[in-house]
């Protein structure tokens, strides 16, 4: 029987309205008014879900025979809609339901964006939305020369859910940026003027329908080296004293005017983050100012995500929240992360010593602290994870704690390489370095199952796909479904868990490829998934080079 409320419990629906200006027909470009609104009257996901809704309360009105585990069933897959990683129904093995065929992204990136509904990628100059149900168009906006639109996710990394998009394309003085928001309505493009290149820092796609721009500030006197060398190979030593304050500009996309500004102090460096070899560089950041060999004290560079801006270099360590909250200068630079917790809001991690973290709210107010690095789940089935679990690696404990750091529960760790795979209903599922995968009482630690494939479980950790590790997981609110890669990143497997009792509901071990990536009827999981998956509006989508799949 389905879970859900206990009998009696009232059942509350909520009925939107699509507005009354939203077109039928597939979104073209046009002029926004506000390009960076995260909610698309238009959306195909929005639509379905209003149809579903109202036809649950008709059925019940009209008494038309919806069972209470139906309407259970239905609110929980509407509500998987709206979650992290979340899929309406993993009940049975996976087949393909459509296949759009075209070019995914440029070079070896796949990158995509989640985005009212839709999921939105670059293909052959133009940005492309897919309804997640059908695989069809559902708009198309047409880029220029040298285009670069974000933020995207990378499915296993950064979050691809978006509240818009950021294109920058042209090249020198036809450099221009538009900001597209989610029914595919795009800005007036707008030139990016090369003074404001000189005086802010180059431009780069941002989050929230912003242009980023950073440059370090101050005089080059202020630079005090201390010891630190570096030499032609690339090899340093010794610890970079003083440097420049790193300014971080926000400003909107269609507008160009000023969101915010902040300014992250320069902090004593180990001579390692200061050297022009430092990956992540930002155009122009790590050329200026080389005073010896590889030594280059202004190198920094940025990772932007939907919602975060992670900035690093010599002697820069900090986090940015799309509203220009910075978070993590207590952080010693190349000595921690900062990483965000769902809805709930954000973790600094201090890897120096015993780990610790500080908490913050949604809107970077301190929280809390905790003992050991906060382990994100994957996948969730609420609005965000309830439950927030660390990792004491030296003391080899693993930790549960409340939203705001409150201490749940503290337990024993079997073998390292944990990981928070998924948190469904009272249940934290998580895997083990040796490959096995737990599930946990939420409330007090006690192990509950855990899986270890064909073979039964061992206190050795053995895996299910041999040396294979899970590498993407998702949920139904009922099942967890992880997806398995080799150590050489080749043969791929699915299996289906029950959060509840670890039982296989279905599985796919290994498998090659498919003999051809195009429309096919019944096209099975069983013949192979070669690229990553996401999902969109509760459906279940793999991505490749060649094209996109759907699952379901």
């Amino acid at each position: 029987m389905a879970r859900g409320p206990d009998e009696g419990d009232a059942f509350v629906f909520d009925l939107v309205e699509d507005d009354a200006a939203a077109g039928d027909g597939p979104a073209r470009p046009a002029e926004a008014a506000d390009p960076a609104d995260p909610v698309a009257s238009g959306s195909p996901g929005r639509k379905r879900r209003v149809a579903a809704q109202v036809a649950a309360v008709l059925a019940i009105v009209l008494g038309t025979g919806l069972a209470v585990d139906d309407v259970r069933d239905h609110a929980r897959s509407e509500r998987m809609r709206d979650v992290s990683h979340g899929v309406t129904d993993l009940s049975s093995p996976l087949v393909g339901t459509w296949m759009w065929d075209g070019t995914v992204g440029s070079g070896p990136s796949t990158d995509v964006a989640v985005l009212g509904g839709v999921l939105v990628l670059e293909s052959d100059g133009e940005l492309v939305a897919l309804d997640p149900t059908t695989g069809d168009e559902a708009w198309t906006v047409p880029l220029g020369r040298n285009a670069d639109c974000g933020p995207k996710g990378s499915f296993a990394g950064t979050d691809p859910d978006s509240a818009a998009l950021v294109c920058l394309q042209g090249i020198g003085a036809e450099r221009e940026v538009i900001a597209v928001r989610s029914d595919g309505t795009a800005s007036r493009p707008r030139v990016l003027d090369a003074a404001d290149a000189r005086r802010y820092g180059q431009p780069h796609v941002g989050p929230d329908g912003t242009v980023l721009r950073a440059r370090r500030v101050g005089l080059p006197s202020a630079i005090d080296v201390g010891d630190a060398e570096c030499t032609d190979l690339g090899e340093c030593t010794g610890t970079v004293q003083a440097g420049r304050d790193l300014v971080l500009r926000a400003e909107d996309a269609a507008t160009g005017a000023e969101r915010w500004t902040v300014t992250v102090p320069f902090r004593a460096a180990d001579a390692t983050q200061c050297s022009r070899t430092f990956g992540g560089s930002w155009v122009g950041s790590s050329t200026r100012l080389v005073l010896s060999g590889q030594l280059a004290p202004d190198t920094f560079g940025a990772r932007v995500g939907a919602r975060l801006v992670d900035l690093n270099g010599c002697g820069i360590q900090a986090s940015v929240t799309p509203d220009g909250v910075v978070l993590g200068t207590e952080l010693s630079p190349g000595r921690g992360v900062v990483t965000g917790l769902g809805a709930t809001g954000y973790a600094a991690t201090n890897f120096e010593g015993v780990p610790r973290a500080t908490l913050y709210a949604a809107d970077g107010g301190v929280v809390g602290e905790i003992t050991g690095y906060p382990l994100v789940p994957w996948a969730y089935d609420e609005a965000g994870p309830a439950t927030l679990l660390a990792v004491d690696e030296p003391a080899r404990r693993l930790r549960a704690y409340e939203a705001d750091g409150t201490p749940r529960w503290d337990i024993a760790l079997q073998s390292g390489g944990q990981q928070f795979l998924a948190q469904v209903g009272d249940t934290a599922v998580v895997s083990t370095g040796g490959g096995n995968v737990r599930g946990l009482d939420l409330a007090t630690g006690a192990e509950r199952w855990v899986w270890g494939g064909s073979a039964p479980a061992s206190a050795d950790d053995g895996g299910y796909f041999g040396s294979a590790h899970v590498v993407q997981a998702f949920t139904d609110g009922e099942s967890v479904l992880l997806r398995t890669e080799g150590e050489a990143g080749g043969t791929q497997g699915l299996v289906a868990l029950d959060a509840a009792s670890g039982a296989v509901v279905w599985d796919r071990a290994g498998g090659g490829p498919p003999t051809t990536f195009g429309p096919t009827d019944g096209d099975t999981v069983e013949q192979g998934v070669v690229g990553d998956l996401v999902a969109v509006d509760g459906n279940l989508l793999e991505v490749t080079p060649r094209g996109v799949r759907g699952l379901g």
